[in-house]
């Protein structure tokens, strides 16, 4: 059956490589813009996007086209392409093998852009591990943060 009307919010969240901090502040925008114009491309609409130097936010509205898994895999994919071919970090830029997509109500699109887009602020007063235990506390209560934790090491940084 076909839908015609949709409302699929997703705030995802993507990381880099062993958390290494490879996203410049001088290639940040250009990073941006490219991964709107796949979001775009891709028919889905970006409402907000901020990429920190170890990982990037972006809130979207998705066309019942497309899952999740795909658009982040189309999205890792040809981002990652992009900075290697551009040069746009030093040394070779990669992804971690999985990134989170957390579903948003319409009431909260502005609350989540105005979170997305208060980042770089953000971060000043809550490392990633902080930001990602709350994420998980807030949108998926069920998960089990002892299996999650495990992961994290000494370091706060997610073991692939």
């Amino acid at each position: 059956m076909k839908i015609e009307f949709n409302n699929l919010y997703t705030h995802f969240v993507f990381t880099t490589l062993h958390r290494l901090p490879l996203i410049l502040e001088a290639n940040r925008i250009r990073i941006e813009k490219y991964i709107t114009g796949i979001i775009n491309n891709n028919q889905c609409h970006l409402y907000a996007i901020y990429a920190n130097p170890d990982h990037v936010h972006f809130l979207v509205s998705r066309s019942t086209a497309i899952d999740e898994q795909t658009l982040a895999t189309i999205i890792e994919v040809s981002s990652r392409d992009f900075i290697n071919e551009n040069k746009l970090c030093v040394g070779k830029f990669d992804w971690q093998n999985s990134a989170s997509a957390f579903s948003v109500s319409k009431g909260d699109v502005d609350k989540v852009c105005k979170y997305i887009l208060n980042q770089k602020e953000h971060h000043r007063k809550h490392s990633y591990t902080e930001e990602y235990e709350l994420f998980i506390k807030h949108y998926q209560q069920t998960i089990d943060l002892k299996n999650k934790a495990s992961k994290i090491n000494d370091k706060n940084t997610i073991r692939e």
